[in-house]
């Protein structure tokens, strides 16, 4: 059995993660910021750690990782970088803190963890950090504050973490979301047209889901 960490794992894709982990048979490190919702997804999992973090926090980070180690009684050879958080607005208006907020979530949050978590698995042998980056890292969509910049940089952070940390048996990879009827999504979705209109760009002719966004990580 290998023991997996998924950050925003109290909602969305990333609980989504945490319960397709949990049914593959792996233990399962719940964080998330908000710790009533990580100790709600990790009670429906019989070898769930709920983790109380900020992913743009090192010593939190930290101190998820070292309960974590305690209580599964091994290091984490998976982890998924899946927190993060999006700030609508025209670029004319943004708020500078929310583009602040957006890249420290989004891209020193996934630093922080990947870091935290390279080093051990170093440590340890190796493993696999999977970074969910997006769609709008890839081609920027309107109204999107600093998320599409935050993405694509975390595309390339996982890059680089891959070849600083590969020598040492640590994967990195990320993963793109497109159209998603889920997670940060779900409320565009709640008007058709936007959803008529996505759902007839998808060659499959469907969005995609949580569900299809776990089975690409957990297989990498």
């Amino acid at each position: 059995m290998s023991a997996v960490i998924v950050t925003g794992a109290g909602a969305g894709i990333g609980e989504e993660i945490a319960l397709a982990a949990a049914r593959d048979g792996h233990t399962v490190g719940v964080l998330d910021i908000d710790g009533a919702a990580a100790e709600s997804v990790a009670s429906a999992i019989p070898t769930g750690i709920p983790l109380e973090a900020a992913v743009n926090d090192e010593a939190q980070v930290v101190a998820a990782f070292d309960r974590f180690e305690s209580e599964a009684g091994t290091v984490a050879d998976m982890v998924v970088n899946n927190a993060g958080i999006v700030r609508f607005g025209s670029l004319a208006e943004l708020p500078v803190e929310d583009w602040r907020q957006t890249l420290d979530v989004n891209l020193t949050g996934t630093f922080i963890v990947s870091r935290v978590a390279a080093v051990r698995m170093g440590r340890a042998g190796g493993g696999s950090i999977v970074n969910l980056t997006s769609i709008n890292g890839v081609v920027p969509g309107p109204h999107a504050g600093a998320y599409g910049a935050s993405k694509a940089a975390v595309a390339l952070l996982s890059a680089q973490l891959a070849i600083e940390f590969g020598a040492s048996g640590v994967r990195v990879n990320s993963v793109a979301p497109g159209f998603i009827d889920g997670g940060m999504s779900a409320p565009l979705y709640e008007d058709p047209a936007t959803r008529s209109a996505r759902t007839a760009a998808v060659p499959l002719g469907r969005l995609g889901t949580p569900a299809d966004i776990a089975a690409v990580v957990l297989w990498l």
